[in-house]
């Protein structure tokens, strides 16, 4: 027999075409409306600050292999999104704009729910931005280098405190190997799991390597929406926390790092936060 060969999926194995996993979502910049020359001009274009985009929303399963060339990740590639086995892990091989759709889903799914009951609408679901997600990764310990205080990696039992990359490598040390379940180790004393290491998450903050010498106290953030045709220096995002394949000092809650918001990891998630509206009369 001559030609190319086929196999024929396995009768209990279903394929999609997930080129056709896409979502749309439109959102306000509201900074470019409350420029002098447009929120004074009776004339203007309130349609012109308002982005509608469109992007493919199924993480690149594929970068597990992609990432890492001499070991044998092909089992998480087969596996690792859809086998219950790790429903409770982080997602991974999810770029920028991946998070910020599943925000916006999230927001408008969350009010569409609050609505129907009658109830009022909350703010909308966004990535942290890095001082926010640093502020809850120290967990109200200030001066401590880990969110569970510090300085060192293990308790006084000798157990280690974080999924990630122990001695020279010894990667299973930890109880670990890759990733972990996001609640594998005790939280910090806000009750957040794994804001050291586990996966690095994506902030909402663009990255300069001098972010801290320009930035006002109020609002210690700096954004920055990049177009494909931007250089590639523009493109990058914050991403704290360290992750199963880091060092410690990755870990610490100050350390700062970053990676390109369109490019897919095996090593980077993200989490969601709403902004606090009010208090309660009773507070």
């Amino acid at each position: 027999m001559t030609g190319v060969q086929t196999c024929a999926l396995p009768i209990w194995q279903k394929e999609y075409d997930v080129r056709k996993f896409t979502y749309k979502w439109t959102w306000i910049d509201l900074k470019t409306a409350a420029k002098d020359e447009n929120r004074y001009n009776p004339d203007f274009d309130r349609t012109s600050v308002a982005h509608t985009e469109e992007i493919n929303i199924y993480p690149d399963t594929l970068c597990w292999v992609h990432d890492f060339t001499y070991s044998y990740n092909e089992p998480f590639t087969r596996n690792y999104f859809w086998h219950p086995a790790f429903d409770n892990y982080p997602v991974v091989g999810i770029r920028w704009k991946m998070a910020m759709a599943f925000s916006k889903w999230r927001s408008d799914f969350w009010n569409s729910f609050r609505a129907d009951r009658g109830e009022v609408l909350t703010d909308y679901f966004r990535l942290p931005t890095e001082s926010e997600w640093e502020y809850a990764a120290r967990g109200g310990r200030d001066e401590a280098p880990y969110p569970w205080g510090g300085p060192y990696m293990r308790n006084k039992k000798g157990c280690i405190l974080a999924n990630f990359k122990p001695g020279r490598g010894d990667y299973p040390d930890d109880g670990g190997l890759y990733t972990v379940k996001a609640d594998a180790y005790f939280p910090n004393d806000f009750g957040l799991y794994c804001m050291a290491g586990n996966v690095s998450e994506w902030t909402s903050t663009a990255y300069y390597e001098n972010n801290y010498g320009f930035v006002w106290d109020l609002n210690p953030d700096i954004q920055y929406n990049a177009a494909d045709s931007d250089p590639i220096t523009l493109k990058r995002k914050v991403v704290r926390g360290g992750s199963w394949k880091d060092v410690a000092y990755f870990l610490q809650t100050g350390t700062r790092n970053y990676e390109y918001q369109d490019t897919c990891k095996a090593y980077i998630g993200f989490r969601d936060v709403i902004t606090f509206l009010g208090r309660s009369i009773n507070d």
